[in-house]
């Protein structure tokens, strides 16, 4: 059993759906209050009528302003303790057909996003006895994948900013990691998987094949495998654990 400080605040971005959802209700079974932050307000209100939150803001992490505002808020009602930066998106396209604006996009929600988070947490965290930010990656931090070049480059660039911001907070408590799931069971895997049937002309079965060669146990990992990382990382015994990338794929890495 992960034993975490008493009642920690804990912020999750891109909390309303996939592994951002099970990273909410793990922490909460664990005793943390959770502030859930998405952009969609019926599907925070309904993640907190579950309990898997206890409060919930609204914002785009894209918005820096927006990310300050709600911080600020959370804050206010308990100092933030920890700070899961999860949300992104993926798109896939070709190289030669990849414009600016794809690029742009991709470095927004999944780089930017990363930092408008915590550079809008840290302020309180600093103070804390005990802290925690924990960015989710992805193998396409630390490998290639063909089609998915501007998503990769702004997961890589998350892996950096990780190992970086752990060295200049190493004299603090506030640690900084990284997990990179490889392909996982959630919505976000299933629109890839739709996109490979559309592109390709396979079945739903052959497309689920395509993603999970990629994992030598030839699956895809569940949210709560994710999440359960997530939450070892979050304990009282991961104290030495920092500027690390933490792979949850069967292997492939």
């Amino acid at each position: 059993m992960v034993e975490l400080p008493h009642s920690p605040h804990a912020v999750v971005t891109g909390a309303t759906r996939g592994i951002g959802r099970e990273i909410a209700a793990q922490l909460t079974k664990a005793g943390a209050v959770v502030t859930a932050l998405g952009r969609q307000r019926a599907a925070l209100d309904d993640l907190v009528a579950e309990g898997f939150a206890r409060f919930s803001a609204i914002a785009d992490v894209t918005d820096q302003a927006a990310v300050n505002a709600a911080m600020r808020e959370a804050a206010a009602r308990q100092p933030i303790d920890i700070l899961i930066a999860n949300a992104g998106a993926a798109e896939s396209l070709s190289f030669a057909k990849s414009d600016a604006a794809l690029f742009q996009r991709m470095m927004g929600v999944n780089f930017m996003g990363v930092v408008h988070s915590i550079q809008a947490a840290l302020p309180s965290m600093r103070e804390r006895p005990h802290g925690r930010i924990i960015a989710i990656a992805s193998t396409a931090g630390l490998k290639g994948y063909g089609y998915v070049s501007a998503y990769a480059a702004a997961k890589h660039a998350v892996i950096g900013l990780v190992r970086s911001l752990a060295l200049e907070l190493a004299t603090t408590r506030v640690t900084v990691n990284a997990v990179c799931p490889g392909f996982t069971d959630t919505d976000l895997v299933a629109g890839s998987i739709d996109t490979i049937m559309k592109k390709t002309g396979r079945d739903r079965a052959q497309a689920i094949a395509e993603l999970t060669k990629h994992n030598p146990q030839g699956r895809l990992v569940s949210p709560a495998e994710v999440a359960d990382t997530v939450l070892w990382l979050c304990g009282e015994g991961a104290g030495a654990i920092t500027g690390q990338a933490i792979v949850v794929a069967g292997g492939e890495i």
